[in-house]
Parts: C-alpha cells; structure tokens; sequence
C-alpha cells in the first residue's frame, strides 16, 4: 500500500494509525487499569480481560505493521472488527444502551472499512 500516488490512500493511513494506536492503548489498559477488571467482571467475563487485551494490542501492531504489508492489515482489520462486534453485543446484551456501547460499534465500523478498503485497493 505504500507508495501508491492515490490521496485516498492518505485517508486509510490516518484511519490505520487512529484505530491500531488506539487499540495498543485499549490493550495496555484491559490488562492494566483496575477499571476495566471492574467492567470485565460486570460483563460476565472476567476470564476474557487478559487475552482481550493481547489481542487489541496485536490486533492494533497487526494494523500498524500492515500498511506496509496488506494481508496483515486485512487479517488485523477483520479480526478485530469480529472483537467490536462481539463487544458491541456483549454491551447490548448487558443492556448499556446504545450510547454506551457506541465506542465498539464504532471501532466495529472503522475496522470493517479498512478491511473493505484494503481489500479493494488490493485487486
């Protein structure tokens, strides 16, 4: 992807390092921050914190190491879209309401379009 003269592709990289930065700081702190101990008990998922956060902090260096690489990005992009979308459900099912669950429908959104994106840009 890199190199690609297309100003569109300037768009997906800053759309790349918003989501894999901000999935290494998510990571860091489900593994860290007492705060999210507190919400993984009250999701009914006390046992899924720690691998969670393994897999939104390589899920976002999966990201970051895939503008330079694409069938990262897009095995990155898509598996941590499937962990928003599971995220999203747990909150519903959890009944947080949609503005509380928003923050994981929207990485779910934001991760889906770079896989559809990087998909695309890569036929």
């Amino acid at each position: 992807m890199d190199g690609n003269p297309n100003p569109l592709f300037s768009v997906l990289t800053g759309l790349v390092l918003f989501s894999g930065i901000s999935f290494i700081f998510f990571g860091v702190s489900c593994l860290f921050a007492p705060y999210m101990v507190m919400e993984f008990e009250r999701y009914g998922l006390k046992k899924f914190r720690i691998p969670n956060g393994f897999l939104q902090i390589f899920g976002g260096i999966g990201l970051l190491v895939g503008l330079y690489h694409t069938p990262l990005l897009l095995a990155a992009s898509s598996g941590l879209a499937l962990l928003m979308a599971a995220g999203f459900g747990v909150r519903l099912r959890i009944k947080d309401g949609f503005i509380k669950s928003f923050p994981a429908f929207f990485y779910f959104l934001l991760n889906l379009v770079i896989f559809v994106w990087a998909l695309s840009s890569n036929q």
